[in-house]
Formats: structure tokens, sequence, C-alpha cells
């Protein structure tokens, strides 16, 4: 598999320009979406929130598979620790969610 992957990076670079118009006019569309959302995360006091909403709704949709079921809303006050544990599910998952 080595010698494969040798004999691949032999043919770089490529004798040919693979950059489309297609590719071209799609890369420009890319960077103006990529654009556009750092603008709208800049508008957030803190983008670490956006970014950690995600981890969360992952672990939710793990600990579903495990028939361990909670709300959005119980998970993001467990985390903030608001009023101790919501449910019983809840305090599960952050369990799980941090082991």
């Amino acid at each position: 598999m080595i010698t494969d992957d040798a004999e691949k990076l032999d043919k770089l670079p490529l004798d040919h320009d693979i950059e489309s118009k297609k590719i071209l006019k799609k890369l420009a569309l890319s960077h103006r979406s990529l654009a556009e959302l750092r603008g709208i995360v800049s508008s957030i006091p803190n983008e670490n929130i956006l970014i950690n909403t995600l981890g969360l709704q992952e672990a939710k949709d793990s600990s579903a598979i495990e028939n361990i079921i909670t709300t959005h809303d119980d998970i993001f006050k467990t985390e903030l620790n608001l009023e101790g544990f919501k449910s019983l599910n809840a305090k599960e998952y952050k369990t799980i969610f941090l082991h």
C-alpha cells in the first residue's frame, strides 16, 4: 500500500491544469459563504457558545442511542449547572459526556 501511495506522489505535480470555470465558481461561492459566516459569528459575544452547542447536540444524539432521553433545555441547564440537575437523564448524560 505504501508503494501505491509513493507511485501516486511520483505523478505530482500534474502535467495539466485542473482549475476549471466550474471549480473556480464554486471556490468563489465557498469563499463568500465562509466570509458571511465569519461575519455572523463575530457578532456573537462568545463564539465558543456556537461551537459548544454542536458537541452537546452530538452527545444528546449519542445518548439517545443508549436510550438516555433528555431535552435540549435540560442539557443546557445542566451544562450551566443551574439549579442542579433538571432530570436523572440529564445527570446521566452529563456523566457519560464527561467520561
